[in-house]
């Protein structure tokens, strides 16, 4: 058990640590060591964990973390991977703060930052492209393409109409509710 928590913690710390960028560039981090290296859960179980963690309020990297670390090993095991999540992060912030406050116009560090986005992006799309495969799994019918008509639906109200993302979310945990039970 302790190596278990060991695991979840140094996993949930690095991938933090790694994850420039906040919750979302972290993801990617996360399912390498949950599915691929520690073999938590699977793809698929992790796709549905982020999907669930997406349509609750809150940060993704702790509610993933939690959750994860809880399947993994109850309540123990969420505490232990929470802490890895949230300490090392804010004592870097911490140790770190005065130090980026004095460089934060350093041409350097400017060049740094612009370096690092194109990176963030791709495993950002990386992370869209293998959720695509659980999110727009094959059916048959009309409802093979509902997942698409809400993907469609959501991004034209978010993006365009600047509809509140929680109203479309909410919406979609309707919609699934009704139409997409099998």
């Amino acid at each position: 058990m302790l190596a278990t928590l060991w695991n979840l913690f140094y996993s949930f710390g690095v991938a933090t640590l790694l994850g420039y960028g906040g919750g979302p560039s972290i993801i990617p981090i996360y399912q390498d060591q949950v599915v691929g290296r520690y073999g938590w859960m699977t793809t698929d179980e992790f796709g549905k964990a982020l999907a669930f963690g997406n349509a609750l309020p809150g940060p993704i990297a702790t509610k993933l973390a939690a959750y994860i670390g809880y399947k993994v090993a109850g309540v123990a095991g969420s505490a232990v991977a929470l802490v890895a999540v949230v300490l090392p992060t804010a004592l870097v912030m911490v140790a770190l703060s005065g130090i980026m406050i004095k460089l934060s116009g350093n041409p350097v560090i400017k060049g740094m930052i612009r370096g690092i986005q194109p990176v963030i992006f791709v495993m950002m799309a990386m992370l869209a492209y293998d959720f695509s495969k659980f999110a727009f799994k094959e059916s048959s019918g009309f409802l093979n393409f509902m997942p698409f008509l809400i993907a469609a639906a959501f991004f034209i109200l978010v993006q365009y109409l600047k509809l509140n993302a929680v109203w479309g979310i909410l919406g979609a945990l309707a919609i699934g509710a009704v139409f997409l039970r099998g």
